[in-house]
């Protein structure tokens, strides 16, 4: 079977790896022949997030490079922005979950990324499962 894209990006924090990231990352492989997925680096998660992950980039990262379907995992220590990340490591598509498909920015980056030649495909979001959950059942 024939992927529609050659090369897809997954961005992300991937802190406590759940079913939510597997069905993210499966999807995605579904739909192209080469999986990148860039990680968050901790600063940049306090940063955005104003908390740390619970797991360190360098357990995440290598948690997400023993995943079947990804084929190369890069940190990201500096913007999280999709078109920084064309401009270093181009890609056909950027995957999402479907959380940020009504965001103006992701909009604004998706014309944007258009105009480069690339996509964003928004995946349905994993409601039963993500990482402020687990924390959440962790403190009580």
């Amino acid at each position: 079977m024939d992927k529609k894209y050659k090369v897809g990006l997954l961005m992300g924090v991937f802190d406590m790896y759940h079913i939510g990231h597997l069905n993210l990352i499966k999807r995605a492989k579904e739909q192209c022949e080469f999986l990148r997925i860039a990680v968050l680096s901790d600063e940049l998660v306090m940063k955005f997030k104003q908390k740390y992950p619970v797991i360190p980039l360098d357990e995440r990262m290598e948690i997400l490079r023993s995943v079947r379907y990804v084929d190369e995992v890069v940190p990201i220590y500096d913007d999280p922005s999709r078109l920084i990340e064309f401009d270093r490591r181009p890609f056909d598509c950027f995957f999402s979950g479907d959380d940020y498909s009504e965001n103006e920015y992701w909009k604004w980056e998706k014309n944007e990324l258009r105009k480069r030649g690339s996509d964003i495909v928004f995946f349905p979001y994993t409601e039963s499962q993500s990482s402020t959950k687990i924390r959440e059942k962790i403190k009580g």
